[in-house]
């Protein structure tokens, strides 16, 4: 009886480690992909203000995830922005950095229910992006569709570069 105890222990011993381990991977993998789309949100001028009871507290950070394609012409960048209207959102070029602005606001279909899971950031937020090479500013396309915002911007010089082979000279 006692060693089936001792190897009951041993078992969920290691079940646990290897839990822990697959946790701590997962926030490693977060954190390393994704920093750069973990976005602050503020309060904005829609702020809610209701009972905290109806209400849990708004998350003040969320994912926005991106990702940078590049063509032969274009860098094209895209943003996951989900339930906000095209005109709530900013899209601005200061050099190399392409900067995402906007208000994503709480709207409710009724007010007699109570949250019980609050998960979705609202408010303002601003999201920085570096560009891989430089762009053509005046150039840039932005649209707002199903939650995506795509940003395509002509590169300058347009060409990629090129292998220059090594010579024993």
């Amino acid at each position: 009886m006692l060693d089936s105890l001792k190897q009951a222990r041993r078992n969920l011993s290691r079940g646990f480690s290897r839990t822990l381990e697959h946790i701590a991977e997962g926030w490693r993998e977060l954190v390393h992909r994704s920093s750069d789309a973990l976005t602050h949100f503020t309060h904005g001028k829609h702020e809610v203000t209701a009972p905290a009871d109806k209400y849990p507290a708004f998350p003040n950070w969320s994912l926005l995830a991106g990702e940078i394609e590049e063509t032969d012409k274009d860098i094209v960048v895209r943003v996951e922005a989900p339930g906000m209207e095209k005109e709530d959102c900013h899209v601005t070029i200061d050099g190399s950095m392409l900067r995402v602005k906007g208000e994503k606001r709480f709207e409710r279909a009724t007010s007699d229910s109570t949250y019980h899971v609050m998960e979705r950031a609202y408010g303002v937020f601003e999201r920085t992006i570096p560009l891989p090479r430089e762009v053509a500013a005046d150039k840039a396309e932005a649209s707002y569709k199903n939650g995506v915002l795509t940003v395509r911007l002509p590169k300058l010089g347009g060409k990629k570069g090129r292998i220059i082979p090594l010579s024993d000279k």
